[in-house]
């Protein structure tokens, strides 16, 4: 096994440029399975995740080839509505396929899912909306099996809180549905949209694109279709969070900063400069030199500050002046990475899910042997070891691995001092 390695307190300097999103590559891959011929996505991370959900999309009976970051998936094979434990267990987003198995099949078996321990994550919301769509749901032995007699009839589906892959996965089913489904309170992140814009190309009817009401109109069939992968804002993010820890002067490119609005307004609070292009954006950072403010993040639904982003903002308020509170109300578990960071000589106390961080005053965390717990929380110690003096060790990054594409190759580029070794 793998660790990273970071000799830490020097400034980023330079271009890096983002990968398409995971987050919205996971779905578009997954709907390749609702209708037969080749498919083409561009763009598409070469991730631990994405290698997952292709070889969940094999076992199904469907091929696949890529060239560069462009995927050719063949959803003709299509001939197992079943997807194992062995394969799904590492990944959540392997729910996606239940949506397009019903659609296409009128089956699904899927094992209930796995992935990072941040939470329950519950897929309630994904079977509650398939039975509004008249499927039968049953959980036997830790698989999810699911049916229905002929087409998926339209339905209303409420989300009492929006769920990612639950709207997601009810758009993929109820393009093939029966009449017309109506989902309110749907989520509203840009994957979301990406989503959307597969779906249409392919022949679908979706009204409310960007918006927490979704109205889709089934159609009989869908066809194959081409689409591109929107740039990782999650990446982006991380990677303007580690120049603010760090100090330096970096680009980055090939972004959409509409897509963070909420981590823009947090990193000006706190002093940071940002300047923001059609596609890229410049952070400016004294890192430990400068008086980095204190600035409260609580985690939302999108357009709110993501989840996704509250470990590494968290990383950054350990270099601030002042105390800072960090608030998340999304996933009950997500604070696994303070004990790592406390290693490295963080002040932080937790109050339920509430975290009250006190900044170093002007001091600079120290490089400590730590573990990664999740794929965001190994993130944030990679940008506290970017901050930090010394040598940061950090142990199980295939968690990291999962999310971002080239890490050690885009920081290097960035002139951080950072390897991998065996462990």
């Amino acid at each position: 096994m793998e660790k990273l390695v970071i000799e830490g307190g020097k400034p980023l300097h330079g271009t890096v440029k983002i990968s398409g999103a995971k987050n919205a590559a996971l779905p578009l891959i997954a709907a390749s399975l609702l209708a037969p011929g080749v498919h083409v996505l561009h763009n598409v991370p070469d991730l631990r995740d994405t290698r997952t959900i292709l070889r969940l999309l094999e076992s199904l009976g469907l091929s696949w080839e890529r060239e560069g970051t462009s995927l050719r998936i063949d959803g003709t094979g299509l001939n197992s509505s079943e997807a194992s434990y062995e394969l799904v267990k590492t990944m959540r987003a392997s729910v996606l396929v239940l949506g397009p198995l019903l659609a296409r099949l009128g089956r699904a078996k899927v094992s209930l899912p796995g992935g990072c321990a941040i939470g329950a994550r519950p897929i309630n919301f994904h079977l509650m909306g398939f039975e509004q769509l008249g499927v039968q749901c049953d959980l036997d032995s830790g698989y999810v099996d699911a049916s229905i007699d002929g087409r998926l009839k339209g339905g209303r589906v409420y989300f009492d809180i929006p769920s990612v892959t639950g709207t997601e996965n009810l758009l993929m089913a109820a393009a093939l549905a029966d009449g017309t489904t109506i989902i309110k309170n749907a989520a509203r992140e840009p994957e979301i949209g990406n989503l959307v814009d597969m779906l249409v190309s392919m022949g679908a009817k979706i009204e409310g694109k960007n918006s927490d009401r979704l109205e889709i109109e089934g159609v009989e069939q869908l066809v194959a279709a081409e689409n591109t992968i929107i740039p990782d804002r999650i990446e982006a993010g991380t990677y303007a969070i580690a120049v603010a820890a760090a100090g330096g002067d970096v680009i980055i490119q090939d972004c959409e900063p509409e897509h963070l609005p909420s981590l823009v307004e947090k990193l000006q609070l706190a002093g940071i400069g940002v300047e923001i292009g059609v596609d890229y954006l410049h952070i400016t950072s004294k890192g430990t030199d400068q008086e980095i403010k204190a600035v409260d993040i609580t985690t939302m639904p999108y357009p709110g500050y993501p989840t996704d982003l509250q470990a590494q903002f968290m990383a950054l308020m350990t270099c601030c002046h002042g105390v800072s509170r960090v608030h998340e109300t999304i996933f009950e578990n997500r604070f696994m990475h303070v004990a790592e960071l406390q290693r490295m000589g963080a002040d932080i106390q937790i109050d339920g899910r509430s975290a009250m961080v006190k900044g170093l005053v002007g001091n600079m965390l120290t490089g400590a042997p730590v573990m990664a717990t999740d794929l965001r929380a190994s993130s944030s110690l990679v940008i506290a070891g970017l901050a930090a003096s010394g040598r940061t060790d950090i142990s199980r990054i295939y968690h990291l691995e999962r999310g971002y594409e080239d890490i050690v190759g885009k920081l290097s580029g960035l002139g951080a001092v950072v390897w991998k070794e065996n462990e």
